[in-house]
């Protein structure tokens, strides 16, 4: 296992490094390092390591959501208002609607089944969105007008929507029927999840201001509290948010002690140095190419038109704001990349036994190989051509 995880790490950081000197996301070569490392091509990563992949993903994803917290300023999203809170549903709603009205006629599969492929890929990555706001925010582009804050909110906020509806779907593939109460769990999971992470930020900074505490050792209480978030997540009879209260906590930390949250968040960002090639490379291991090439144009079709749906999306949630043209234009190319929740996700119908499972893991996995590299370079690309500069 030990030559296993040294060769994600060197692999990853070779072709992350390669792809930068071409001017391409360094994430892209992380996914083919993967892919190469994986299963169906070279098969050099241990069995037991690629068992663990998801446990390890979900550190990962931790790591990201932390940062976003300690990074996100509350009273600028407050400023941005109505359209922050229309990104967390909106642009997938509109995406899942699209699939549903498209499957079916490329497919010949029928709505519940194609409702399933569209909660599969109607998320987008934190992975690839988050760290890019951050950097954003840190060098103040869009900042001024909340945008970075905006997505990266909205993006969080996304997959646990995305995520109930998948549930939902499924369940009513397998005979289980849709009830209101499921619908009714989507926006209690999201209060729930932000009162307890702020609860438990406020406790932390209270906790950090009595007792003199190594910043090092504040990383580590903060890694313990949102394992246990995670884990009361599981356990607990009510619908809960733990990822969201995660990033809350965070948040809460920035807002009582902007000075500590500033120390923490350069600490997280060293973390995440390892923890993004860790996922992406795992991320990419989990591709299978067959499956990827049995898709067929069809595959790609329905992505292309799913994505112009969630375009659309993003658009209608950014009516009568004060963004110009280009300032949209980003945020609709910003709320394109897939990879962590397909990754996720993706094999879940498949287990489960459904008849559209292997469509919508094939599905997934172009979603990832054709998005995610292709909206961290969008990102890249477009965001000091559209946005301004304003303070760092």
């Amino acid at each position: 296992m030990l030559i296993s995880i040294a060769l994600i790490l060197l692999v990853g950081l070779f072709l992350g490094w390669l792809c930068k000197k071409i001017r391409f996301p360094s994430l892209f070569g992380m996914i083919i390092g993967g892919i190469i490392l994986g299963p169906f091509v070279l098969n050099a990563i241990d069995s037991k390591l690629l068992g663990a992949s998801s446990e390890l993903r979900q550190i990962a994803l931790i790591i990201i959501l932390i940062r976003a917290g300690l990074k996100l300023d509350l009273s600028e999203l407050k400023r941005v208002g109505r359209p922050a809170l229309l990104m967390c549903f909106l642009p997938a709603s509109v995406e899942i609607l699209g699939v549903v009205l498209i499957a079916p006629k490329l497919f010949g599969i029928s709505i519940p089944d194609a409702a399933i492929i569209g909660s599969v890929i109607g998320a987008v990555s934190p992975a690839v969105i988050v760290p890019r706001m951050i950097k954003l925010i840190d060098e103040g582009w869009g900042a001024d007008k909340g945008i970075p804050q905006m997505i990266l909110a909205g993006a969080s906020v996304d997959d646990v929507f995305v995520i109930v509806m998948f549930t939902t779907f499924t369940g009513l593939a397998r005979g289980e029927g849709i009830s209101a109460v499921s619908f009714l769990s989507i926006p209690v999971s999201i209060v729930l999840g932000v009162i307890a992470g702020s609860v438990c930020g406020w406790l932390l900074s209270k906790l950090f201001t009595l007792a003199h505490i190594r910043d090092t050792v504040k990383v580590i209480i903060l890694f313990i509290l949102s394992f246990a978030l995670v884990w009361a997540e599981g356990i607990l009879p009510v619908p809960f948010a733990a990822l969201i209260a995660v990033m809350a906590a965070g948040a809460a930390i920035k807002r009582k002690k902007p000075e500590l949250s500033a120390r923490l968040s350069t600490r997280f960002d060293k973390l995440w140095v390892v923890a993004e090639i860790s996922l992406f490379v795992l991320v990419g291991a989990s591709v299978s190419i067959e499956s990827a090439a049995s898709a067929g144009v069809k595959a790609v079709i329905l992505l292309l038109c799913a994505l112009a749906f969630r375009m659309a999306g993003v658009f209608l949630c950014l009516i009568k704001t004060g963004l110009n043209f280009k300032e949209r234009l980003f945020c609709m190319i910003a709320y394109t990349p897939k990879a962590t929740v397909q990754a996720a996700i993706g094999g879940l119908p498949l287990a489960m036994g459904l008849e559209c499972g292997q469509l919508v893991l094939t599905v997934s996995v172009i979603a990832i190989l054709i998005t995610a590299p292709l909206g961290a370079f969008g990102i890249d690309l477009s965001c000091r051509r559209f946005l301004t500069r304003g303070k760092k």
